[in-house]
């Protein structure tokens, strides 16, 4: 059984590119291990800019790598979380609850392969 977790892009193709090597998310787990990278639909035109990336040559509603989480880091603080902007490439989105960050290795870019996506983690028949 494989997983995949999905990204918007161009968050997909910077983790890709190995400049971004921790996804930041609103919710914890406890998975560790390899898992697909899915590029959502969902292209967000001002991170393009920011990153001059071109939004028209990036792959979206498919499968584009895999990695594999080793760990998983809590940001408790404004100050804490940036600390480490230059792995995540996040902009900093409020506290109030924990930013948790999956700490990426072993990042591969695959032959692209058209994929439904989901939230959180979920199955793919790869």
């Amino acid at each position: 059984m494989a997983f995949a977790l999905s990204l918007k892009q161009p968050w997909a193709e910077l983790i890709l590119q190995g400049k971004k090597t921790i996804e930041t998310r609103r919710w914890n787990t406890g998975f560790r291990g390899d898992f697909f990278i899915h590029a959502s639909k969902t292209i967000d035109k001002e991170a393009c800019e920011e990153f001059g990336i071109d939004s028209s040559s990036l792959i979206t509603g498919a499968i584009v790598g895999k990695a594999t989480i080793v760990d998983v880091k809590e940001y408790y603080s404004e100050e804490q979380f940036m600390k480490d902007n230059p792995k995540h490439q996040a902009g900093f989105y409020g506290f109030g609850r924990p930013i948790f960050g999956f700490i990426l290795e072993d990042i591969e870019r695959v032959e692209p392969i058209s994929q439904k996506g989901s939230l959180k983690f979920f199955e793919v028949n790869v």
